[in-house]
């Protein structure tokens, strides 16, 4: 085994060994629904005599509360008997809970409130939707540099309500960028290297499943910590709430803001691609490919990184056998989505790390081809400026290896040589 958990700094092991009072005291308090529901309602200044009140509120006739509820039940009991949390990672777990359930509550509001919002229309979305760690974030940083595109930012997508301003100073003095960015940076500062596998901040483009969380039907709440069971329970599930959600928080950002050139990303969406169709039947995906040896590796990085900032306890087997499971069956529903004509071809574009490595303008310019979108000097110029400011190893390599794996490489590139093939992938 190679990866090894990082260093933390010493006021994160001071928290941890409950020396720091306060957010010790905050973090055992209960991690159960009755007990944040009525947190986050307090926060917004409401308070629910019977459970049925609580439902109305959390919920809508279209988007009922009961179905998003019932998965955080899930997902609250399989944080208590899986994740095996540290003091300050449940602290930042339950922090983390309730903005996304006072959002909940916001959502539902400004929905009763401003029906028309429905009536929004996302015209031809623009997905970024190859797997983890194919080259996803540099290409949704470049497609997302391009003035005639918009890109959700993190801070939108964390907390849409109310609709973001369309005056651009005002949008960039937004004071919930400073939120999210405290919430998105504190892991960063939780463990070393974290940055150098993947940035996060308020003003970076943001993955669509934060949308999906408002559902508690994302793969936010299966990376971040080992829950098994609510990682199985939702695999199974039909993803038609999340997209729901998703295409409601885009229209919620959109309001006001007249017909948008949305760009969009998350590696998610490649497990449910006739999903995503049904949801956007005009939507246009770009889906980059990588040697599934280097890309299962990195990703095994990634999230047990991630996990070591919430838990002591990272089981970096069981972490590698879930994505090697998990991809497995998805590369292969790709392949027969594809050749069963189950989704759209023209409205996909397939291309290569490599590709995107050696010549990653030329890369983005055979998706403008594809989908018959200019690309006119100006774009070229800021996909430049966006290369420059965005270099490999801006904050350090990212070290992994295949070892991690747990199987040796022509057993793993065995169950993977259908895909390799359809897509002409080579090995790295």
């Amino acid at each position: 085994m190679t990866w090894t958990p990082p260093d933390r700094p010493e006021w994160v092991r001071a928290i941890n060994d409950g020396e720091v009072a306060p957010i010790a005291e905050e973090a055992r308090l209960p991690l159960t629904r009755a007990a944040l529901v009525a947190e986050a309602a307090a926060r917004q200044g409401r308070v629910f005599v019977d459970a049925a009140a609580c439902d109305a509120a959390f919920g809508h006739d279209d988007f009922p509360a009961a179905p998003a509820f019932d998965r955080l039940d899930r997902f609250l009991a399989a944080l208590e008997q899986e994740a095996r949390l540290t003091i300050i990672g449940r602290w930042m777990t339950r922090r983390f809970l309730l903005r996304v359930l006072e959002v909940r509550l916001q959502l539902m509001d400004q929905l009763r409130s401003d029906p028309g919002v429905q009536e929004e229309a996302i015209h031809a979305p623009l997905f970024v939707a190859g797997a983890p760690r194919t080259g996803t974030t540099i290409l949704f940083a470049l497609l997302a540099a391009d003035p005639q595109h918009r890109a959700p930012e993190a801070w939108e997508l964390l907390r849409p309500v109310p609709p973001p301003s369309p005056d651009p100073a005002r949008f960039a003095s937004d004071p919930r960028i400073g939120l999210a960015d405290r919430e998105l940076v504190r892991p960063q500062t939780v463990v070393s290297g974290l940055v150098a596998i993947h940035e996060y901040g308020g003003r970076k483009p943001k993955e669509c499943l934060s949308a999906q969380t408002f559902a508690f039907q994302s793969e936010e709440l299966t990376a971040r910590f080992h829950v098994p069971s609510f990682e199985r329970f939702l695999e199974a599930e039909d993803m038609r709430d999340a997209y729901r959600m998703h295409r409601l928080v885009l229209q919620m950002l959109q309001r006001g803001h007249g017909p948008t050139r949305w760009v969009l990303k998350s590696p998610v969406h490649l497990h449910a691609l006739p999903t995503l169709f049904e949801t956007y039947p005009d939507a246009r995906v770009a889906l980059p490919h990588r040697d599934p040896l280097v890309l299962l590796a990195s990703l095994t990085s990634l999230i047990a990184t991630l996990r070591w900032s919430h838990s002591d306890a990272v089981d970096l087997r069981a972490i590698a056998e879930s994505h090697l499971r998990r991809y497995a069956s998805t590369f292969d529903r790709l392949v027969d989505w594809t050749e069963q004509g189950r989704l759209p071809a023209a409205q996909l574009h397939h291309s290569h790390f490599r590709d995107f490595q050696q010549a990653p303008l030329e890369t983005v310019r055979e998706i403008y081809a594809a989908f018959d979108r200019p690309f006119s000097e100006e774009t070229a110029a800021a996909l430049r400026s966006a290369l420059d400011a965005n270099p490999r190893e801006k904050h350090g390599a990212h070290t992994y290896s295949a070892d991690d794996l747990g199987a040796p490489p022509d057993e793993i590139r065995s169950r993977f040589a259908r895909y390799q093939r359809t897509f002409g992938i080579p090995d790295d």
